[in-house]
């Protein structure tokens, strides 16, 4: 049984106040501004390059902030030494010291510092990350994730008001990378310590934080819950990035608690609180799951959206079967749909109906760049962008959405 850990002191918000970061010309963090609370599992999501991580080393004292302040509670620590700070960071290398066993990896920063009577307290950390047993082993004697959690725990130990985690699990492979989101997520919430993790994996952030800040060119994108911003992403960035988005580009005609769009042959309906603009040229969208797929015969509820299509790609993934459909205009629909029978699924040829419920549809500037946040071998593709739709251009067959 795991012991618990000895009641943490109060932890106060981390406040970034108007945080920039400039190399030469180039801001890598751009003015930003936000507060993670204290106690919470806060991550930075973003592709490579977009700042997160620099943000994470100006707050580890690594980097030195070109304008704006850092703070926990009212402490200023903007200009403080690394080692001065309440803050500890933990590595996506473990940095272990190879020589020592497990027990005076964790105990090496109390013996640091002076303490001598470290046992009991190394004992408790090597317990909270479940490696009690493990304790005079040496770090190669360890999977990888074993060498993890003793980096967490080494980090833990002097007790910080901030764990910083700088993409921790990206050594791993899927399975135990999935199984240490568990561990890191049961570890924060048992010793109640701010956690700010920068990742650019969406799921590893949806799974363990609380609040989610989308990080892009230096700036947030959207800042809130992961299901927030999954379900109502405010950008086509958040929305390409966090998952995929099935995106239509088409004109206002009627507003109200709905909103009545028509993006080429058809009208969809969205509620007015999930479109994020006033203007009357926007961007429907609709996640890949939130699709129901029909077959000739069957009968589509009305009220909801839909659109008439021809599959023109399946391919199970296990759980569920991914389909491509082929709209009237050219662009290609993902659909996902759960693998709940063995029975006869739709065929590639097969001319189906996919439809949603207006509930699900999300809506977005209509001078949004499609393919933003767009992974760079999907791009490279083909993609469909609103540019395209306002040239009377068709997509082409193989173009996603």
């Amino acid at each position: 049984m795991t012991a618990q850990p000895e009641p943490t002191k109060n932890v106060e918000d981390l406040h970034l106040v108007r945080l920039t970061k400039r190399f030469g010309e180039h801001a890598a963090v751009d003015d930003i501004s936000l507060t993670i609370p204290a106690g919470s599992f806060f991550a930075l999501l973003g592709p490579s390059g977009c700042g997160k991580t620099t943000t994470l080393r100006m707050v580890a004292g690594l980097e030195i902030p070109t304008a704006g302040a850092i703070r926990i509670g009212n402490r200023d620590i903007t200009a403080l030494r690394p080692y001065k700070r309440p803050v500890n960071t933990v590595f996506q290398s473990y940095a272990l010291f190879p020589h020592m066993d497990i027990f005076e990896n964790v105990a090496f920063g109390l013996r640091r510092k002076g303490e001598k009577n470290v046992d009991a307290k190394v004992k408790e950390m090597l317990e909270l990350v479940e490696l009690g047993p493990m304790a005079r082993r040496k770090p190669a004697q360890l999977s990888g994730g074993q060498q993890q959690r003793v980096a967490v725990a080494r980090a833990l130990i002097n007790r910080p008001d901030v764990l910083l985690l700088d993409e921790p699990l990206g050594a791993l492979d899927l399975k135990l990378r999935r199984q240490m989101q568990i561990e890191l997520k049961r570890i924060q919430t048992e010793v109640g310590i701010t956690f700010v993790h920068v990742t650019h994996d969406q799921e590893e952030a949806m799974t363990m934080a609380d609040t989610i800040a989308v990080m892009n060119e230096g700036k947030i994108e959207q800042l809130g819950g992961p299901q927030e911003i999954y379900d109502t992403p405010r950008s086509a960035f958040a929305a390409n990035f966090l998952g995929q988005s099935n995106m239509f580009p088409g004109e206002v005609v009627e507003r109200g608690d709905t909103v009545v769009v028509r993006a080429f042959d058809g009208v969809f309906r969205l509620p007015a609180d999930k479109l994020s603009t006033t203007s009357d040229q926007v961007i429907v969208g609709v996640r890949p799951e939130k699709l129901q797929l029909h077959r000739a015969g069957d009968e589509v509820a009305s009220g909801r959206n839909s659109v008439v299509g021809v599959i023109t790609d399946a391919s199970f993934v296990g759980v569920s079967t991914q389909y491509l459909v082929a709209a009237p205009w050219g662009q290609e629909i993902i659909a996902f749909e759960q693998n709940l029978s063995a029975g006869d699924r739709p065929r590639v040829g097969e001319r189906v109906t996919l439809s949603w419920d207006p509930s699900h549809a999300f809506g977005l500037d209509g001078s949004d760049d499609l393919n933003a946040g767009v992974d760079r071998d999907v791009r490279d593709v083909g993609y469909y962008t609103a540019a395209d739709a306002k040239a009377g251009l068709a997509p082409k067959p193989s173009m996603g959405g």
